[in-house]
């Protein structure tokens, strides 16, 4: 085969790699497009946003792929034009086009064009990032300071006076009379982010770095997210938990959060246990001997629907499965395996399930 017919064979695959890519990326992004508009959301949906804070981004987002859309299509336009214009007729034709050098109209266009194109990317930027920062705090704000820990989450509800762990609780924001909700961003150990894809953009938790970020969500309903910053080997299973409740409900939910925990009698055994075990070196629970600050808050474990982090459901044989050993749901979390007879396991998991 002729070195003129390789280069050939050579330029077509090229193009047609090049085509195959630009179509699916194309369909790759119609299709998520799409799916945002019908159909069953999902719950980390990019292009479904439900707070200013994501939909600002959102819209920047569109903002920016538009503009190297064209800036591609342009490009690819340019260079499919000289590819074929230009091309090689004849085999035996070695003759170069003709070679223009020194084009000032040239040389300024594809200099200010990217200067003007790069500074209104800039321009737009700064504004989101301005509105984002710098919002304003109306009356009724929500406070809560989020703690990462490996691998969950704490809440501090300091205006309340309670604290409690991986579910977020927020009242939904009427656009008419904002209710937003301002998170404080502390980290206790290694660098970890916070991301609710469809409530507002990524914020990192850095060590004796405190952060904030701010959320109005304007549906009730749950939202989920991801710790998006490698922080250990149960990284991927440090999963966000935001419920943004009706008013009614989210001022019924803190009522009940500021009760100091179960007292029932037909426990006590567990109760009693779960002193003895030295699980109250790390648990609080509220209105007991119990004020750990090293492990997530049990005042009302059961309240919540899960456990480790929106690993598992919170129910009673999973309760008592963590209990043994959570190295089984979470190999290399700090809680270490309760070495107890079936049992006290059984009693001490008793007395957990009281604390709603």
């Amino acid at each position: 085969m002729s070195d003129t017919k390789i280069r050939q064979s050579l330029a077509k695959a090229l193009w047609r790699r090049t085509l195959q890519i630009a179509a699916a990326v194309l369909c790759a992004s119609s299709t998520a497009f799409a799916g945002s508009l019908d159909g069953p959301l999902s719950p980390t949906n990019i292009f479904a946003p439900d707070s200013t804070p994501a939909y600002s981004v959102y819209r920047l987002s569109l903002f920016v792929l538009e503009v190297c859309a064209g800036i591609f299509v342009v490009v690819f336009s340019l260079l499919l034009y000289a590819a074929i214009k230009f091309r090689q007729r004849k085999p035996e034709d070695d003759t170069e086009p003709p070679q223009i050098y020194g084009s000032n109209q040239i040389e300024l266009a594809w200099t200010v064009i990217p200067v003007i194109i790069v500074g209104v990317l800039f321009v737009s930027s700064a504004q989101v990032i301005h509105r984002v920062e710098d919002a304003r705090r109306p009356k009724h704000t929500v406070e809560v300071t989020a703690v990462g820990h490996q691998y969950w989450w704490e809440y501090q509800y300091k205006q309340f006076g309670f604290s409690t762990a991986n579910e977020l609780h927020v009242p939904v924001s009427d656009p008419k009379d904002p209710t937003p909700t301002f998170i404080g961003l502390q980290s206790a150990d290694v660098d970890h982010s916070y991301w609710v894809p469809r409530l507002a953009g990524k914020t990192d938790l850095v060590p004796n770095h405190p952060n904030s970020m701010w959320i109005d969500p304007q549906n009730p309903g749950l939202y989920l997210g991801q710790c998006a910053q490698f922080c250990g080997v149960q990284h991927a299973k440090m999963l966000l938990r935001v419920y943004v409740d009706r008013p009614a409900d989210f001022e019924r939910w803190v009522h009940e959060q500021q009760q100091a925990g179960a007292s029932d009698p037909s426990v006590a055994d567990g109760a009693g246990l779960f002193i003895d075990q030295g699980c109250l070196a790390c648990h609080t629970i509220q209105g007991t001997a119990a004020m750990g600050q090293i492990g997530p808050d049990l005042t009302h474990l059961m309240s919540r629907e899960t456990l480790g982090a929106g690993l598992v459901p919170n129910t009673r044989e999973n309760l008592r499965r963590w209990i043994r050993d959570p190295g089984v749901f979470k190999p290399g979390t700090l809680m270490p395996a309760q070495d107890l007879k079936d049992k006290d396991l059984d009693a001490l998991t008793a007395y957990l399930l009281t604390l709603r």
